[in-house]
């Protein structure tokens, strides 16, 4: 097998480049029908993640998979907040049978394709550099609650550079109690095995995002904002845990 890497490699780059093509395609499609009558584009949102996850299905060297309990109405919006390890953790999360809108960088908004189908289905741009980019942001993130549509936010920041958790930092938490939403927490694993630092040569990966209990705000005030943040970023740390088990 080992051999047979930057063979299956290069098959694993055209056919993501092939299906960020056939996202954007699809997007544009199903954007322009039901856009005008779908405020909160969940319709086009949905068929952007379901495109993307054949990115994962059709390449031989992944498997991606998730279990836990799915929330009994999808269009209730929930504060989603998850782990970060890879690049590829997005293609991990579209295999959830729901849709929600991701809290992602500028940057990414930008490549062609894939940011142009982030933009058309109404996930949200920060630049963390820029004050008033994250104040926009969490306006953006308000109207995606508003119109029943849950919001995810990896509350790290960015990508750990170890196996080690970084802190979570306490804006999707603030939004929570706000807004007054339940956080649905996440934990994934197995992304970070997909490409090693400091190669092209993609790995084989198995991948597992464990879906955790929905926590309460009712009640909350932003003075609970910082404990509420640790009690959920243990929540995660155990759901983390147990996805890597069952990804094994």
């Amino acid at each position: 097998m080992r051999a047979l890497l930057p063979l299956l490699s290069v098959y694993s780059w055209l056919w993501m480049a092939f299906i960020l093509l056939l996202n954007f395609c699809a997007v544009v499609i199903v954007g322009a029908v039901t856009i005008p009558f779908d405020r909160g584009r969940y319709i086009v949102g949905r068929t952007a993640r379901i495109v993307g996850s054949l990115a994962v299905r059709g390449n031989p060297l992944w498997h991606f998979s998730w279990s836990g309990p799915v929330p009994a109405d999808v269009r209730k919006p929930y504060v989603v907040v998850s782990n970060h390890e890879s690049n590829f953790d997005p293609f991990l999360l579209s295999y959830l049978p729901w849709e929600m809108k991701y809290l992602s960088k500028k940057a990414l908004f930008r490549i062609p394709c894939f940011g142009w189908s982030m933009a058309i289905v109404g996930d949200v741009a920060v630049d963390r550099g820029d004050k008033g980019s994250r104040g926009n942001a969490l306006e953006g993130c308000r109207r995606v609650l508003k119109n029943r549509v849950s919001v995810l936010f990896f509350p790290e920041g960015t990508r750990s550079r170890t196996d080690e958790m970084l802190p979570f930092k306490p804006g999707a938490f603030r939004l929570a109690i706000e807004e007054g939403v339940d956080i649905l927490p996440l934990g994934l694993a197995g992304t970070r095995d997909a490409l090693p630092k400091g190669t092209w040569v993609i790995a084989p990966a198995r991948g597992h995002v464990l879906i955790g209990e929905p926590i309460s705000t009712a009640g909350l005030t932003l003075d609970d904002a910082p404990a509420l943040t640790e009690r959920v970023r243990a929540v995660v740390e155990d759901l983390r845990k147990q996805a890597r088990d069952r990804a094994a």
